[in-house]
């Protein structure tokens, strides 16, 4: 009623008589103008004499919803309030300002009504809105009914869509974003589908607009009817027959982005210059809201394509492990976030499973969140623990954030399908998810540390082990929290969710039930979930042997491997395999003391692995270095201990590491609780 309302004013005294009235009073509540002077209130709106009384009384306005019957016979709803008056024309006691609907048949009658419906109203309600389809919408609503009985938005594709190809010979390309109409008929939607794209020829008043950028006058006349034919849309020609019709231009400083299409049935006045220029006034507010929406949207998508580019494209993970991972942008309100995931599988039948979330939103987030997924790739490459790669991570965050703040929150796990243990450091995040078989979820009690690039405290990891079909939840903040709820009360619903009972469920199931509800916020933060269903391999592919640091200790682990290999059918393997395990027994034996664990694992691949107290890190001489010079290093000497052995000659080179480089598709070196795990990897046949 805002919108579309005549303000009556009757001035009254202390009885309720009407002693003056204005020219819209005479016209709605009385046929005979006359006949309102010296009438009483309650005579002429039932009920309104009540108020009139309390506001005489207490000396203030007073308001009521009252209904008033036309002369016609019509009820309108109307807004009665009355003002106590002082000092005025003699017997004037209270002034009644009356607010009633306009009829449809008058609405596009009065242009101040128009301007205001349009301009006042209309427009500051849907202009803060950035996503273009709702604001198409919204636009619509306000043009109908207020200026006209039928309307549409069209847009020129080249302006939504960078690579939209140049207009063809018919015109350039125009997408109808929303229609709106007052009759109720569903024609409409059936004749102008919204998301249509459609091209005008030259010539018509249509492709005119586009090209001057001015408005176009316009009317539905039987040429027009037998052209709606021609498109095969016969309800067109009795949808618009004898219509009055008003092309407003959309513009910006990109030029013309579209244009308004506007139309009067017979049943109301033709558009006139008046209707022009509040038309225009009404485009040209309009034309604002639309760019900034055509500008987010567009920058919305690039930096959404770009972080999808940036998210994996496939988990790893070995064999009994089943990961499964859900992704939600945030929503149309919201801009593009940087949450990301990543389960990558390491050698040995480990997996390291990583969930985090850059601050911020937009392009700047997106690119983060790239950079910490490659540096993370590097650094698991590293087989680095999960609380010194994460501060290598913050020191990364530290040097992108000397030209622009950046942080971030990181959670990182690493998982021994082996033996089952699990090691796991945060970085300010929220706690993972503990989901035993037929038992209750806990959240990990993870030792606290400040986000990635924000502070200075130490990063520590905890290490548990897990049975088997326990499932681990990583997510991020956008699936627990929003405007709506607190932090807390999500955290407990989420526990609710996978409660006794969840780790036998599908997993696709439970990301499914995690997210119900989300859908709906239109302030959504984007949301990353993966969740692991944690399982050892079974004990008869793999092995391990304690060994004494001995050089005779070399000619039993070549026994054992080589009786190993057998036994899984892998003898074509049993030569290289035999000496890759000397090469590495032999390098811990000359570099550390006490007991070593050989451990043979065929899972993905055949890795050898050969587990000692040392913390020196092994490294391949090249030709002219001097041995024995680096304090903490191997130099890949390799010496069995036997005269007959081929690594003798090895040794007096320092290059026994060269053979393992030679033989093995790849190896490597990382830290472990006792001192390191120096390994290699062949392909199985």
């Amino acid at each position: 009623m805002e919108s579309s309302t005549r303000i009556l004013i009757l001035g009254l005294d202390r009885a309720g008589r009407i002693l003056q009235f204005d020219r819209n009073a005479a016209a709605v509540l009385s046929a005979d103008p006359d006949g309102l002077l010296g009438a009483g209130l309650d005579e002429v709106i039932a009920g309104a004499r009540e108020p009139l009384l309390e506001a005489l009384k207490a000396g203030r306005e007073r308001t009521a919803m009252l209904a008033v019957e036309t002369p016609e016979g019509a009820v309108l709803d109307a807004v009665v309030t009355v003002h106590p008056m002082s000092g005025g024309a003699p017997g004037l006691a209270a002034l009644a300002v009356i607010k009633v609907p306009v009829p449809l048949a008058d609405r596009f009658v009065d242009p101040a009504v128009i301007r205001r419906a349009l301009l006042d109203d209309g427009l500051p309600r849907v202009g803060s809105t950035l996503d273009l389809e709702l604001l198409a919408r919204g636009l619509m609503d306000v043009l109908v009914p207020h200026f006209c009985n039928s309307g549409a938005l069209l847009l020129l594709e080249s302006h939504l869509d960078e690579d939209e190809p140049p207009a063809g010979p018919g015109g350039p390309p125009l997408r109808r974003m929303a229609i709106g109409f007052d009759d109720g008929d569903a024609a409409w939607d059936a004749a102008f589908p919204t998301g249509e794209t459609i091209a005008y020829p030259s010539g018509t008043p249509y492709a005119q607009c586009v090209e001057t950028g001015e408005a176009v006058f316009a009317s539905f006349d039987e040429e027009s009817a037998h052209a709606a034919a021609d498109w095969r849309r016969p309800p067109v020609g009795d949808l618009l027959k004898g219509a009055s019709m008003l092309l407003l231009p959309i513009t910006s400083p990109a030029g013309v982005l579209g244009f308004f299409i506007c139309s009067r049935n017979t049943a109301h006045r033709p558009f006139d210059p008046y209707d022009v220029e509040i038309g225009l006034a009404f485009a040209a507010r309009a034309s604002t809201f639309v760019e900034n929406a055509r500008r987010y949207s567009r920058e919305r998508a690039t930096a959404l394509t770009l972080q999808r580019s940036l998210l994996p494209t496939g988990l790893s993970a070995p064999s009994p492990v089943e990961v499964h991972h859900r992704y939600l942008p945030g929503s149309r309100m919201i801009e593009v976030g940087g949450d990301w995931y990543e389960s990558i599988a390491l050698p040995g039948a480990r997996v390291a499973l990583v969930v985090g979330d850059v601050a911020g939103h937009g392009v700047k987030a997106a690119v983060t969140m790239g950079r910490l997924r490659t540096a993370i790739h590097t650094l698991a490459g590293l087989e680095l623990p999960p609380a010194e790669a994460l501060e290598r991570l913050d020191s990364l965050m530290r040097t992108l954030g000397e030209r622009e703040p950046h942080f971030a929150t990181c959670a990182y796990v690493v998982y021994d399908a082996v033996n089952g243990r699990c090691e796991v450091a945060s970085a300010g995040h929220l706690p993972p998810l503990l989901v035993p078989p037929g038992g209750a979820s806990t959240y990990l009690d993870v030792p606290p540390a400040p986000p990635l690039g924000v502070g200075d405290g130490p990063i520590v990891s905890r290490e548990f082990t897990v049975e088997d079909g326990t499932l681990l939840f990583l997510y991020t903040d956008g699936l627990v929290e929003n405007r709506a709820r607190d932090i807390d009360d999500g955290l407990a619903g989420l526990r609710r969710i996978l409660g006794p009972g969840a780790a036998a469920r599908p997993l696709d199931e439970l990301c499914q039930d995690a997210l119900d509800g989300v859908y709906d916020d239109q302030h959504r933060d984007d949301i990353a979930i993966l969740v692991a269903r944690l399982a050892r391999i079974p004990e008869d592919r793999h092995a391990s042997w304690e060994l004494p640091a001995d050089p005779a200790a070399v000619r039993r682990a070549r026994g054992l491997v080589r009786d190993r290999l057998i036994r899984w059918g892998l003898g074509e393997l049993a030569d290289s395999t035999v000496l890759l395990a000397s090469e590495l027994v032999t390098n811990a034996i000359r570099h550390t003391t006490g007991r070593l664990v050989l451990r043979l694992v065929r899972e993905g691949g055949l890795v050898c692995e050969v587990f000692d107290r040392s913390d020196g890190r092994p490294r391949v001489r090249h030709h002219g270095e001097p041995a024995g010079e680096h304090t903490g290093e191997h130099t890949g000497e390799a010496d069995s201990g036997e005269p007959d052995d081929p690594a003798d000659d090895m040794a007096d080179t320092g290059r026994g590491l060269h053979v393992v480089g030679r033989l093995a598709s790849r190896w490597g070196v990382r830290r472990t609780p006792g001192g390191k795990a120096v390994w290699c990897e062949q392909e199985l046949p």
